[in-house]
């Protein structure tokens, strides 16, 4: 947890220069996009009565992504910050910094990648039902619930890869040397 941390502090200390970086841009926004597009799915095959804009107009400045629902003037926004890029880059960072057999990381890396794409797909989904059941709590929701959720499965998925792989095979090696 605590590599998770030091790595969500650094990004924000350094969030200027990462994201003048063009590869970093262009990865957010083709990632926002597939965020964006999935929601929009899950959204409709749910039935949800929601409009979505590639960009719409919102108090004077543009937003691209929106889902909209006009009955209380709610949106959701699925931005750059949105894409769960940064989750990805945490999860890479701490499963290469953290010890463990490289023949399982080959697939566990890939496999927390799929797992943080689809928290992040409930995360846009769930904002649009807190947009229209309970508009009043959205920054609460989003800001104290959802964003450090994606903390917690990574916690957990790091736990799993702790008990299962890490402990067991350095069990395995310690029982080998006996």
């Amino acid at each position: 947890m605590i590599i998770l941390l030091f790595f969500h502090f650094l990004f924000k200390i350094f969030t200027s220069d990462i994201t003048a970086n063009r590869f970093f841009n262009s990865s957010s926004e083709w990632l926002a996009e597939r965020v964006f597009y999935a929601s929009r799915w899950i959204l409709e095959a749910l039935n949800v009565k929601i409009t979505s804009f590639e960009q719409l107009a919102i108090g004077g400045s543009i937003k691209n992504r929106v889902f909209y629902y006009p009955e209380n003037n709610g949106f959701v926004s699925v931005n750059l910050s949105c894409s769960g890029l940064k989750q990805f880059y945490q999860w890479v960072v701490l499963m290469l910094l953290y010890p463990g057999p490289w023949r399982h990381k080959a697939w566990f890396i890939p496999l927390g990648l799929i797992v943080i794409h689809f928290v992040n797909l409930f995360r846009i989904v769930s904002m649009t039902f807190v947009t229209i059941h309970l508009p009043d709590q959205w920054d609460f929701i989003h800001d104290n619930i959802l964003r450090p959720f994606f903390y917690v499965v990574m916690f957990a998925f790091w736990v799993w890869w702790n008990e299962k792989f890490y402990l067991k095979n350095k069990k395995r090696n310690q029982e080998a040397i006996s």
